[in-house]
C-alpha cells in the first residue's frame, strides 16, 4: 500500500485563476444567454455591487477580490472571439449537437477548449480538472462527467504529444 501525498492548498495564484475562470464561465453563460457583447457583460461583472440580500454576496465578492481580472478579460473576449474554431473542435466528440448541450457545460466546454488550443502554458490535466471543478460548481449533477470525457477526448487531439508523455 503506497501513501497518498497531502494536499496542499491552492496558491494564492491558483486561486485567482480558479476565481477568473468561475467568472468567465458565468460571463460566457450571460452572453450565451442574453446576447451582449463581452465588453459589456465585463464592465457589469467589473461595477456589480451585489445586493446585501442575495445569499451568495460574500461568494460572489470574494471572488470577485481575488480574480485574476487580466485572464478573466482574456477569457470571456477570446472565447467569445474564436467561438467559431472552438466549436468546430468541440462538434466531433459530442453525442448530440452542440445546440442541445446545457448552455453552462457548452460555456465551460469553449473554455476548456480555449486553453487547451490557445493557452499552452497550461497543463492538459488543469485544464481539464479546472472543466471538472466548474462543472461540479455550476453545471448538472453529473454534468462533469461529461466535461471530463470531451475535453480529456479533446486533449488527445490537441495536445497529443504532452498526453503522450504524460501517460506514456
Amino acid at each position: 500500500m503506497s501513501a497518498s501525498r497531502p494536499q496542499r492548498p491552492p496558491s494564492a495564484g491558483q486561486q485567482a485563476r480558479r476565481a477568473a475562470r468561475e467568472l468567465a464561465v458565468q460571463g460566457l453563460y450571460q452572453w450565451h444567454m442574453t446576447g451582449k457583447s463581452a465588453t459589456s457583460i465585463e464592465a457589469e461583472f467589473r461595477s456589480q455591487q451585489p445586493d446585501e440580500d442575495l445569499e451568495d454576496h460574500e461568494n460572489w465578492a470574494k471572488v470577485m477580490q481575488i480574480a485574476d481580472l487580466a485572464l478573466f478579460h482574456e477569457l470571456l473576449h477570446n472565447v467569445v472571439r474564436f467561438r467559431d474554431d472552438l466549436d468546430a473542435s468541440i462538434a466531433p466528440l459530442l453525442d448530440r449537437r452542440l445546440e442541445d448541450l446545457d448552455p453552462i457545460e457548452l460555456a465551460i466546454l469553449r473554455l476548456g477548449a480555449y486553453e487547451l488550443s490557445r493557452r499552452l502554458e497550461v497543463p492538459y490535466r488543469v485544464v481539464i480538472n479546472e472543466g471538472v471543478e466548474l462543472a461540479k460548481s455550476f453545471g448538472a449533477t453529473d454534468g462533469h462527467k461529461y466535461v471530463n470525457g470531451i475535453l480529456d477526448k479533446l486533449a488527445a487531439r490537441l495536445r497529443s504529444a504532452e498526453v503522450r508523455a504524460r501517460r506514456g
